[in-house]
């Protein structure tokens, strides 16, 4: 399995516990804390933020971070 499946795979379980804060570092150097009503559709993360719902492809993703609630 190459690392970009292993990514994704882990995002899309982490993206499904609602006790998980994420958040997204993002190529162009932007961070995206993640609320708990997000969701997952084919290679793009949906968030609703304070600036509305943000659509977030996995090729603009650099790292994420995991934190227990």
């Amino acid at each position: 399995m190459d690392k970009a499946h292993k990514f994704k795979n882990t995002l899309e379980r982490y993206i499904h516990y609602r006790g998980i804060d994420i958040v997204l570092h993002l190529k162009d150097g932007k961070m995206v804390e993640l609320d708990k009503n997000r969701q997952m559709e084919d290679d793009v993360v949906i968030g609703n933020l304070a600036e509305g719902v943000v659509r977030i492809p996995l090729s603009e993703i650099r790292s994420a971070d995991f934190f227990a609630a």
